[in-house]
This record gives C-alpha cells, sequence and structure tokens, in this order.
C-alpha cells in the first residue's frame, strides 16, 4: 500500500483533485474518476497501491486456497474487496470472510463492517504500521469478530498468522495464536493450512 494523499497544494499540472477540507468520503471513494485500482480511505486519505512483493501474492493466494477449502456454507472468503467501516474510512483487506447473504450481485463493489466475520491483512513493508496497528484498531473498534496479521518471518521467508479475537467488551483484539509452519484453528471455523506450502508455489 502506498503513500497518503495529504491536503497540500496540488501543481497546476496535476489531474488529482484538491482533497476536501474534511477529508474524502466513502461517496468519493467510489466515484472519483481515475483512482489507481484497490485505492483504500483511512480517516479520510486516500491510500494508494505500492507493487507487491511475490511473498504478498503468494501468501494471499496460500491462505485464499486454504479458507475455501473449509469455509462452511454461511459464509464465503473474499479477496481485496472494500469494506465500510464509517463514512470517512474505507479499507481493503487483502482478505475478508463475510457471510452468504451479504453477498448480493456479482456486480457489488464493497461490504459493511457487519457483514465481515474475518479480516485478514498481509503485512508489507510499505503498510507496517496501517496493518499492525491503524487497521487492526478500526477493524476492532467497527465490531468485525476475527483478524489476522500475516508477517513475513525468518530465512525461510515464510507466512507467519498473528490469530486475534475481538474482545466484545472492550472492542479491542486479543491474540490467541501465533502460528509458524501451520495454521490449525477452530474459530471462527475449522482452519488447517499448511505454511511450508509457499516453498513450493
Amino acid at each position: 500500500m502506498g503513500g497518503i494523499m495529504t491536503a497540500e497544494p496540488v501543481p497546476a499540472s496535476s489531474s488529482w483533485p484538491v482533497p476536501p477540507r474534511q477529508g474524502y468520503t466513502v461517496d468519493d471513494l467510489f466515484n472519483l474518476p481515475g483512482l489507481p485500482p484497490h485505492t483504500e480511505l483511512i480517516d479520510g486519505s486516500l491510500v494508494f497501491v505500492s507493487p507487491q512483493r511475490d511473498f504478498h501474492s503468494l501468501t494471499m493466494y496460500l491462505l485464499e486456497k486454504g479458507l475455501r477449502r473449509t469455509v462452511p456454507d454461511e459464509l464465503r472468503v473474499k479477496r481485496e474487496m472494500t469494506v465500510v467501516l464509517s463514512p470517512r474510512t474505507a479499507p481493503e483487506p487483502d482478505i475478508s470472510v463475510v457471510w452468504a447473504e451479504a453477498v448480493t450481485s456479482r456486480r457489488q463493489t464493497r461490504y459493511q463492517a457487519s457483514d465481515l466475520v474475518l479480516a485478514v491483512e498481509v503485512v508489507s513493508p510499505d503498510s507496517e504500521e496501517r496493518d499492525r496497528d491503524t487497521k487492526p484498531h478500526k477493524y476492532a473498534r467497527a465490531g468485525i469478530p476475527h483478524f489476522w496479521r500475516v508477517e513475513m518471518s525468518g530465512d525461510g521467508e515464510r507466512p507467519v498468522v498473528y490469530v486475534y479475537e475481538l474482545d466484545q467488551t472492550t472492542m479491542v483484539y486479543a491474540v490467541t495464536g501465533i502460528h509458524h509452519d501451520q495454521l490449525k484453528i477452530s474459530v471462527p471455523f475449522d482452519v488447517d493450512i499448511d505454511l511450508t506450502e509457499i516453498d513450493h508455489m
């Protein structure tokens, strides 16, 4: 994920609009012409995607494939879909697990926070602060019950999955496990993913 668009003066030759004083809204995110694919909205600022590392792409595929293998009928696995958390915040988790009834059309462009059971973020060098702090805090405040943060670890450069569950009283995530070679859990549903598979991808 790339840089944040701020309210600094825009050169006359620029095609970017000057951000509104109060920041952008979700409506702007979906209606501004020419925004790059996968642009996110965080606290009224537009955040642009940087080129992905191989690790990021492979890890997303590995987790998506593993989740789809065991996801129950009442849930759906989605990749890189916008989730509206508030009028000025609409991030795009790398992977989301949503309730099946929230899927209304093949033309759908967004989900609401209440549609999500799980949000997954694969940390990139330029998105570390957002993926480790900003987004989890906002996902928790929005009531998304489960969150996974995925980091590259060790000489093998394999994924490590930090699994969090929402404390409904404090609306803060508590870590319930750190998974290195095998992600085997039973909440929010049975998941069993061999993280070492990335070596063969």
